[in-house]
């Protein structure tokens, strides 16, 4: 094999002029100008409505390779482009070798006619994506959604860099992903498919080998398995002239298998299958990392209607996580290290499934990498979100090849769990109007679509993971897709529907895959994109960086619910944060304590792809809302939670442990002054991997004359070794309303090595204790934030050592705040 790099330095240019400037693949035409100061940053202000031309244009990429005789002698050579955003017509010379019209999967185009010895060019031109929906609005009815521009279903592109109600009209063009020249002799892997089996404690693994011979000869294939400890097991085979498909298995000694997170380890197999030809040259190799494992969609009929349930090794696993959107709204800055920092931060609040949702694109590899070491399973969508699509038949099989090419991609994947049809487009069939708006061919080309083609496509490359056809549903074809007694579900009641926290508690779906609340982002992130003179829900550029409609006004609806105004605007954007974290807590510990019933919460959304007021937990910098810092808790291997109404409580123990937990809770009815007006201690026998009720309560006795808005039930978990594991705190009546002491907070710091230790105290109640450092980095994470503290009461955190950092310096930038410090 003979290859040429072609990523890193090429040039770029408006297909209109003549000048070129420097660029970079993998890239994009709004990075490339931006680097070149040819356009304002479109993340700040307004600048996203000065930058529209920019798709409007079409743009030309070129650069000069060296072809070596060496290469020119191959019997095959190819142009191995992993992805083009995505109207892309490809010459080598000035002759056409290939186009594009699809983002989400490479295209290979035989390129040996084109080439010449020496220097060649390549040239790249990619039409502009504003222009071709345009033209392509006159063809059929398509819809998309409202913050969009018109006619995104037409092309296969991340139908969110158009615009969603969180994200910015900025659809780039550019080569996004790597590419190369490669030239083969006698043939080359085509497919290579990793299967597992297991038996009773054994374990078999098999690879179906497809080869794509480019002449007659006598072909040899190697299989390695390669376990963590580096031991390996070796298979091989022949190939007669005339085959074209093999395959290797081998039984594993002593598998090790691979968990969700918080239920085992994530131990990672290699797997090599090697190429040869009958003299023992490589001739192709194809390498991945697996996990063994088996992973079912549980649908079961029970006493609720029908169970929704993944089940990894034989134990049901109850999904805690979040839905995942494209990191950034040019892809190709979304480094790995940016990757692992997400990710590794949805491990450490105990996720452990991420929906990767349908209206960005697949992600890079090393996503998933991350997700197989990290132990997060991975709902894929497939690439269709909230729209009606084109129906025609060239469409249907550009799907298709888009589906195979994936699926192919990923199926070998321990994180996969589930192929998704579609986001919310059954939905919007049943439920939005479409089907009295669209014409009757539109469903008809959804039901062929996700009912029939997709299906199909799925199973004829992978049988062992299931497909979905859309989410939410009911499993029944345009049958109820919110069903709550079956399927998974998507609530929006709370925020789209106005309605309370409450209205949690009133539905029980059997997996919770979307639901959410939204948050301004931190203040120091409102800072880079707008100035001092913005600094109010009601500005022009803070309704520019708020795409959910009014959603401004929905925050400012919601906080005023249960809080009391607060006195400036830094203060608001802490107390959003706040509000969003304590209405997903609400839900979460709902469903968590309804877990034979509910077997997953994914709430909307886990990151950002600008900075914007959003629902997502982390905002684009990194910067960790108080939701994050709420999920480590609420997420918890054990949680214990109180389930109020009026003046009675249900005290809970929820457990994902597979062994049952013994320990104790400790409860406190107490003033906000630090007065016990009750106590008790409890033993704790929890159940595994449920949910466990340890006694209800009523204290209409003691919260009579107006004590409701004076006192609050602490609550405290310890395991057997006296560490404190989990701590609740029930209030009994609104925050507005309750009569706040100043708490009197203060902290002493401490060096501890290679982290910085807070302890933090106060004299009266405090809640929603906020930690932080004046100037903090976007990416530092305490250990916990946004706790209570009970009168008296105290709490360390820590804070990993960042470079250049003194003692004196941190106790200096220290900054604490609660939620009676927002007071006027």
């Amino acid at each position: 094999m003979h290859l040429i790099p072609l990523d890193g330095q090429w040039e770029f240019r408006n297909a209109k002029e003549q000048q070129w400037l420097a660029a970079t693949v993998p890239g994009c035409n709004y990075t490339d100008l931006l680097a070149h100061g040819k356009i304002p940053d479109p993340f700040v202000g307004d600048n996203e409505t000065k930058v529209q031309w920019v798709a409007e244009t079409d743009w030309e990429y070129r650069r000069s390779f060296v072809a070596t005789e060496k290469l020119l002698a191959c019997d095959r050579i190819f142009l191995e482009c992993d992805g083009l955003d995505t109207l892309a017509t490809v010459r080598i010379n000035g002759k056409k070798v290939g186009t594009s019209n699809n983002m989400f999967y490479g295209h290979t185009f035989a390129v040996g006619q084109a080439l010449k010895a020496g220097r060649n060019e390549i040239v790249i031109r990619l039409d502009a994506p504003y222009v071709y929906l345009k033209k392509m609005e006159k063809t059929e009815p398509v819809r998309g959604v409202g913050q969009a521009v018109k006619g995104p279903p037409f092309m296969r592109k991340a139908q969110c860099q158009f615009g969603w109600d969180w994200g910015p009209m900025l659809p780039p063009s550019g080569i996004w992903r790597s590419i190369r020249i490669v030239g083969r002799d006698t043939a080359k892997l085509e497919d290579v498919h990793f299967r597992q089996q297991h038996h009773g404690g054994r374990v078999s693994v098999s690879v179906d080998v497809e080869v794509d011979s480019f002449k007659a000869a006598e072909l040899g294939l190697r299989m390695t398995l390669i376990a963590p400890d580096g031991s390996t097991q070796v298979v091989e085979t022949a190939l007669e002239p005339k085959e074209k498909r093999a395959a290797l298995k081998l039984d594993v000694k002593n598998p090790q298998l691979w968990w969700p997170n918080g239920y085992g380890a994530q131990p990672l197999y290699g797997v090599k299958v090697e190429l040869q030809d009958g003299e023992g040259r490589l001739l192709d190799v194809w390498s991945r990392r697996v996990g063994l494992r088996t992973l079912q969609l549980s649908r079961k009929k029970d006493k609720f209607g029908e169970s929704f349930v993944f089940v990894v090794n034989g134990v049901p696993i109850f999904c805690k996580g979040a839905n995942w959107i494209p990191a950034d709204s040019f892809p190709n800055r979304v480094t790995p290290q940016r990757y692992r920092y997400l990710l590794e931060s949805a491990a450490q609040v105990h996720m452990n499934m991420l929906r990767v949702w349908g209206g960005g694109f697949y992600e890079e590899d090393a996503f998933y990498d991350l997700c197989d070491e990290l132990g997060l399973l991975v709902w894929q969508d497939f690439m269709f979100a909230c729209g009606v699509y084109p129906t025609d038949e060239a469409f249907f099989e550009n799907v298709h090849g888009e589906v195979t090419q994936i699926v192919r991609r990923l199926r070998h994947r321990a994180c996969l769990a589930l192929w998704c049809g579609n986001n919310e487009m059954e939905q919007g069939w049943c439920d939005w109007g479409w089907a009295q708006n669209m014409p009757a061919k539109s469903k008809a080309g959804y039901d062929r679509m996700f009912h029939k083609l997709m299906p199909k496509w799925v199973a004829a490359e992978d049988t062992d993971i299931a497909y979905w056809p859309s989410s939410p549903s009911s499993g029944i074809p345009f049958e109820k897709p919110n069903a709550e007694d079956r399927g998974d579900g998507h609530y929006w009641g709370v925020w789209h529907g106005r309605e309370p926290f409450t209205a949690f508690r009133k539905h029980g779906f059997r997996f919770q895959s979307e639901f959410g609340f939204q948050s301004l982002p931190p203040f120091e992130t409102v800072k880079t994109y707008a100035a001092p003179e913005d600094w109010n829900m009601t500005s022009r550029i803070m309704e520019h960086h708020q795409r959910s409609g009014s959603g401004n006004g929905l925050i400012i609806h919601y906080l005023t619910q249960q809080y009391r105004m607060p006195k400036d605007f830094e203060s608001l954007c802490y107390l959003s944060q706040i509000l969003q974290a304590e209405g997903i807590r609400y839900g979460v510990e709902f469903w968590r304590r309804n877990s034979e019933r509910t077997k997953g919460t994914l709430y909307w959304q886990i990151d950002d792809c600008w900075p914007v007021c959003s629902w997502a937990s982390i905002d684009y910098f990194g910067r960790w809302k108080a939701l994050h810092y709420y999920a480590r808790r609420f997420y918890a291997p054990v949680l214990l939670s109180g389930n109020d109404e009026g003046t009675k409580v249900d005290l809970h123990v929820t457990s994902d442990l597979l062994k049952p937990f013994n320990g104790r809770a400790e409860w406190q009815l107490v003033t906000f002054d630090g007065e016990v007006l009750k106590k008790g201690r409890l033993a704790v026998k929890a159940r595994p991997n449920a949910d466990t009720k340890l006694k209800s309560f009523d204290f209409a006795g003691e919260l009579k004359d107006g004590m409701a808005r004076r006192a609050a039930m602490v609550l405290d978990l310890f395991g057997q070794d006296g560490r404190r594991i989990s701590r609740g705190m029930v209030s009994f009546a609104p925050y507005k309303h309750q009569e706040l002491p100043e708490p009197k907070l203060s902290a002493v710091v401490v060096d501890a090595g290679d982290a910085w230790r807070v302890t933090v105290k106060a004299e009266k109640l405090a809640r929603f204790v906020e930690v932080r450092l004046e100037d903090q980095s976007p990416e530092a994470i305490w250990s916990d934030n946004y706790f209570d503290l009970p009168a008296g009461g105290e709490q360390t955190v820590t804070l990993a050592k960042g470079p250049g950092e003194t003692l004196d310096r941190i106790r200096s930038r220290l900054r604490l705040r609660s939620l009676r410090e927002t007071y006027a």
